[in-house]
């Protein structure tokens, strides 16, 4: 028997990580090697049990699934990362892509096929859910997503820095702080400072300690 792709399941509901062990476990070719409710501890396991392919919630408690997936490929580039969402929105997919995801498919498709895809992610493959816009859409496109810096500028701004204070943190001009603030408002296409902060909390692309 060829040797079995081994899982790391991440999910914060325990509920939702006993349904997807249950349809991994039914595929022979597959095992579960671990479980995680948070990012932290999602890191830790995947750098203990080196798994093939982990299975990653977007949206999780002290780390999020996009700054745990950026942190395991740093440690274990060659493992696979298959991220479940509720989100099909293109700023989701496309953070999933910018930080390595494989693969991205929506948790609450009706006909979810959760051991094709991770066994697609661990033979190279990229999978995306039909419901959400591939990667080739969103290739190029401007307003889909935030670059890593633009990310970082969002998540001071979330903690209330003015420019004055980004710019001394990041080593930037003031008036380069306020391109990559104005950048950030024109591609999720909001237009004030409360409510992008409110929208970044919500959904998930900073961490709120």
């Amino acid at each position: 028997m060829a040797e079995q792709i081994r899982v790391l399941l991440v999910d914060d509901h325990s509920l939702v990580r006993r349904g997807f062990r249950r349809m991994l476990e039914d595929e022979p070719d597959m095992a579960v090697v671990g479980e995680a409710s948070d990012g932290e501890e999602a890191i830790k396991l995947a750098r203990k049990l080196k798994p093939q392919v982990v299975v990653m919630d977007c949206a999780l408690p002290k780390m999020n699934g996009l700054d745990a997936t950026r942190q395991i490929l740093w440690d274990l580039p060659e493992t696979a990362v298959l991220m479940l969402s509720m989100h099909s929105e293109s700023t989701w997919v496309r953070q999933a892509i910018d930080a390595g995801a494989k693969g991205y498919i929506l948790k609450n498709a009706m006909n979810l096929e959760l051991g094709s895809a991770v066994r697609r992610v661990a033979a190279g493959e990229t999978v995306f859910d039909p419901q959400v816009e591939s990667p080739t859409t969103l290739k190029g496109e401007r307003s889909s997503g935030l670059t890593p810096r633009e990310l970082e500028v969002l998540r001071m701004i979330v903690d209330g820095k003015s420019n004055k204070e980004i710019a001394t943190t990041l080593d930037l001009s003031a008036n380069t702080v306020a391109v990559h603030r104005a950048n950030i408002m024109n591609a999720l296409g909001i237009h004030k400072t409360a409510e992008l902060v409110v929208y970044a909390i919500r959904a998930g692309l900073v961490n709120v300690r």
